[in-house]
């Protein structure tokens, strides 16, 4: 997780940053989601932006000095097998579109419209395709 999160990260100009990503149980999601939105059961993904939602953008070159910490992606595993097995899709494949969620949501991405929602799934398969080249390859 950490390879793919860093190649989603340099391909949206954040090769110079850091995150935090937490695989729980339904469980615990539950527990987080209830907590956080008041809503009950487990969800996919959570993602907590450390200074609030950013601005999709790189952030300024900086000499010296700790990287920016963006937040934490919280993804329920359970979840993500139980969808994935809803949706024929490879577990992996699902976790890997969560992560990407998650981590456009910590750079300010949002789906509270249509327009937003529209523009971040665009995005999303957009990098889903950056995961599947090989590692290295242009573009990548």
């Amino acid at each position: 997780m950490r390879t793919k999160a860093g190649r989603i990260l340099n391909a949206l100009g954040w090769s110079e940053a850091e995150l935090s990503i937490t695989l729980v149980s339904d469980r615990a999601m539950a527990a987080l989601n209830r907590r956080t939105f008041g809503r009950r059961g487990p969800t996919n993904v959570i993602a907590f932006p450390l200074d609030g939602p950013g601005t999709g953008h790189a952030p300024p070159v900086t000499s010296g000095g700790p990287p920016p910490m963006l937040g934490e992606v919280v993804i329920s595993l359970e979840t993500t097998l139980r969808e994935a097995e809803e949706a024929g899709w490879p577990w992996e494949e699902l976790l890997d579109f969560y992560l990407i969620h998650g981590i456009l949501h910590l750079l300010g991405y949002d789906h509270e419209s249509p327009g937003e929602e529209a523009a971040m799934e665009a995005k999303a398969w957009e990098l889903m395709e950056v995961l599947r080249r090989p590692a290295g390859e242009a573009g990548s």
